[in-house]
């Protein structure tokens, strides 16, 4: 999965996390390698788009769970105006539905925070090469559901506000739908996920992150 490239140019690092600790922890492993070199950090995603367009490094490492504009949102607004940008998602959660987002939006490697001892620098001098690099784990989970039929868009919504502690009828008034459609819905979220009920069903869909708790 991974493609490790030796280049003598110094490769120029934006890191991207709403925890200062963090950003601490990777600005140091870089700092002990000659060909990595941290330009910026910032906080959140909105901050991400200004230091990249003030810097424009070579490789952002993005958080996803941030205040604010989101790691996946700073990824499409970083993609839409530099399309050949190249960002990798640091995240604690290995949820396939959250990587295929991010990897559709144009990132080019996840990363689990768990890993980054080890796959942390090589990742960042793959992509910068134009390689590209997703967590072992995540792209079993991947390839585990990647011929499940997907929940709609309808469906996660009525999944979330059931994750809400939201009867059905409840639902039903919240998005103008009969109590019997949502009952629908959640009969067809249950097949989906392979779930028994619907706490079983809100908490395959959190792991996997479909929806947020």
């Amino acid at each position: 999965m991974l493609t490790t490239v030796t280049t003598s140019k110094i490769i120029r690092v934006l890191v991207v996390d709403d925890h200062p600790f963090l950003r601490e922890g990777v600005r140091a492993v870089i700092a002990t390698q000659a060909d990595l070199c941290v330009v910026a950090e910032a906080c959140n995603g909105t901050g991400a788009v200004e230091q990249y367009r003030a810097h424009l490094p070579d490789v952002v490492l993005m958080d996803l769970q941030m205040p604010g504009m989101s790691g996946l949102e700073a990824i499409v607004a970083i993609r839409s105006e530099w399309p050949d940008a190249r960002i990798v998602v640091l995240t604690t959660y290995s949820g396939d539905a959250q990587a295929l987002r991010a990897l559709r939006a144009g990132a080019s490697g996840y990363i689990l925070k768990s890993s980054l001892r080890k796959e942390l620098l090589d990742t960042i001098r793959s992509v910068s090469a134009g390689g590209k690099h997703l967590d072992t784990a995540v792209a079993t989970d991947i390839a585990m559901h990647v011929i499940e039929d997907a929940l709609t868009d309808r469906e996660i919504s009525v999944l979330e506000l059931a994750a809400a502690g939201n009867s059905n009828r409840a639902i039903g008034n919240r998005l103008n739908l009969a109590e019997e459609t949502v009952k629908g819905h959640m009969k067809a979220i249950f097949i989906k996920l392979s779930a028994a009920d619907r706490t079983h069903a809100v908490a395959i869909a959190a792991r996997r992150g479909i929806i947020d708790l």
